[in-house]
């Protein structure tokens, strides 16, 4: 059996391998001459591609950054990347944001800037210290300037409002006029989404797919903790949230099976480990219910991640990801697919922002669910969430 810190190290790892080489291209303003760009329409999705790349890398490593800038890692490899990737991160915000680069971002031409836009700031929100305070005052004000394009995006209805709250959402966290009442209104859309027992509609309806994960509950969270004192109503509504985000990190749990894979089903199933965004940001937080050890989502997770990323072909000859969900599988891509699109994969590891000394990390690894039950052990039945 792996230590535990043999397991975080792991991790880091497959972070590093996914992450480092497309960072430190931004920040050396070689990324769009650099970066293949794969899809079914990847001429049309180019001008996303990039900032998509850069957004979603953000969204998840920034836990990461920032624990290891305010509480640097005993073990000196691991504070060497962290420290790295930190640098590189705050570079390719700068290059991103000015228009002398090459590497300049598109945040205002089609819709999808407003996506990437919006897990861009979800990342400054898990890493205030790293991917703000550490930026310098031209920095911030080009990236202010950049966001505000973006609210002249009209967002589908679905989980798109939600980029649109999370970025009102950055404003408020910078000291910027923010519009309250626009993020109200979208929190009402999408509690009236709600369908039962912790799942949402992604819109009205209701979809068989991971989307609850992906961007419904981590986003709606994240605006929540952030503005919740600013209002009552919201306070009471992010507590109601949360009750049902628990559920849901319980089924996600359980779509776990023994060998570490999980139901292929709906749209954007080659964001592969992001999947499992929500189960890993209630990590982060505290907040799994109890019926969840932190131990036994780190191996449930474990196995996922090595099902995934040790099939040589998920990368090509140069390390990038390749679309699909073990190796390359370009036909399980949408149209909006591109190779930018992929590394909202990255979400699986917030909790490598958690400390060593954390449970999630600590405590001796036990079995998922499913892999109790297959094996034969006696195990609680699961139940609905009544609210």
């Amino acid at each position: 059996m792996r230590s535990m810190t043999d397991v975080r190290r792991y991790w880091i790892s497959l972070l590093r391998k996914i992450c480092e080489m497309p960072l430190e291209l931004c920040a050396s303003d070689r990324l769009k001459k650099s970066m293949p760009v794969e899809g079914k329409k990847s001429e049309e999705r180019r001008k996303f591609t990039h900032l998509e790349l850069l957004g979603r890398i953000f969204c998840g490593i920034s836990p990461f950054l920032e624990l290891n800038r305010e509480s640097p890692s005993t073990d000196p490899e691991e504070r060497k990347i962290a420290t790295r990737l930190s640098e590189f991160a705050v570079k390719s915000l700068d290059v991103a944001t000015n228009p002398n680069c090459k590497d300049y971002m598109n945040f205002k031409e089609g819709r999808q800037p407003l996506v990437d836009a919006a897990f861009l700031v979800e990342a400054i929100l898990r890493a205030p210290k790293v991917l703000w305070e550490d930026l310098d005052v031209s920095t911030k004000k080009r990236l202010i300037r950049e966001l505000k394009a973006t609210r002249k995006i009209e967002p589908y209805f679905s989980n798109w409002l939600l980029f649109s709250a999370m970025i009102e959402t950055f404003f408020f966290f910078a000291g910027e006029e923010w519009d309250s009442t626009k993020v109200d209104l979208i929190l009402k859309n999408v509690e009236s989404w709600y369908k039962g027992d912790g799942a949402y509609g992604d819109g009205p309806f209701f979809r068989w797919d991971y989307y609850n994960s992906f961007v419904i509950y981590p986003m709606t969270i994240d605006v929540l903790r952030i503005i919740s004192e600013e209002k009552t109503e919201w306070k009471e509504l992010y507590v109601k949230v949360l009750r049902r985000a628990q559920r849901y990190a319980v089924v996600l749990e359980r779509m776990i099976s023994p060998e570490g894979t999980f139901p292929i089903i709906g749209r954007s199933i080659t964001y592969r480990t992001a999947v499992f965004h929500l189960l890993s940001q209630l990590s982060l937080l505290h907040l799994l219910p109890a019926s969840l050890s932190p131990a036994q989502v780190r191996c449930a997770l474990t196995a996922v991640l090595r099902r995934i990323f040790e099939n040589p072909s998920t990368f090509d000859e140069n390390g990038w990801l390749k679309i699909g969900v073990i190796g390359s599988q370009p036909s399980l891509g949408e149209e909006y697919i591109t190779t930018g699109s992929l590394y909202l994969c990255t979400t699986v590891f917030l909790p490598l922002g958690l400390p060593t000394s954390d449970p999630f990390w600590r405590d001796p690894c036990k079995k998922w669910t499913n892999k109790k039950v297959w094996e034969g052990e006696d195990v609680a039945p699961d139940r609905a969430l009544e609210d």
